[in-house]
């Protein structure tokens, strides 16, 4: 059996919605980062290629092997609403920021990309992988894995906490093109 070792990349402390805005991530929790890296296997690691992945990715690196950063990987881009909180969000387009986080699919922000368009670009970066690997990326990345982990819609998927500095493994019995579980979800090291 193969696993997927999705890690949330480190903390960036916005109070706002930060998708393809490169914000470092907070590392100062050197305990934490070092239970995570010691919990992971020996394979290797990708990370989405914004900052805020690469340095996570670099903490709990150690010595396994890396693979080239992968825009695909990315976070959901928002577009208009990049750095914007919730509140400001809802005062510009609520009508259509409820559209597109209480039925995600095709709709998108201004500017930004739909889930269905971001949930194919992350697949696509997963369905490059040759096998077992730790995944450090982004909240999003990791609900679009494990809507199809737990076959579940997008906005179930959406119902589940990932914190920053958390794994979730993806179990995929017939490699990663085959069906995938989920047994462990947001767990903390």
């Amino acid at each position: 059996m193969s696993h997927l070792w999705l890690i949330r990349h480190g903390p960036t402390h916005a109070k706002t919605f930060v998708g393809w805005t490169d914000l470092p991530a907070d590392l100062s929790d050197q305990q934490a980062i070092s239970r995570l890296e010691a919990a992971l296997p020996d394979v290797p690691v990708v990370s989405s290629d914004l900052s805020r992945a690469v340095e996570t990715a670099n903490a709990i690196q150690a010595h396994r092997p890396r693979l080239p950063h992968d825009h695909r990987l990315r976070e959901t881009h928002f577009g208009a609403w990049e750095m914007l909180s919730w509140s400001e969000i809802e005062a510009r387009d609520g009508d259509l920021a409820r559209q597109v986080f209480e039925t995600p699919g095709d709709t998108a922000p201004p500017g930004g990309e739909s889930w269905n368009s971001f949930s194919a670009r992350v697949h696509a970066g997963v369905g490059a992988l040759s096998g077992e690997t730790v995944i450090v990326a982004h909240m999003g990345v990791i609900l679009a894995l494990l809507q199809k982990a737990l076959s579940c819609t997008a906005y179930e998927a959406f119902a589940h906490r990932i914190d920053p500095l958390s794994c979730t493994r993806i179990d995929c019995p017939e490699g990663i093109s085959g069906p995938w579980s989920c047994t462990q979800i947001n767990h903390k090291y």
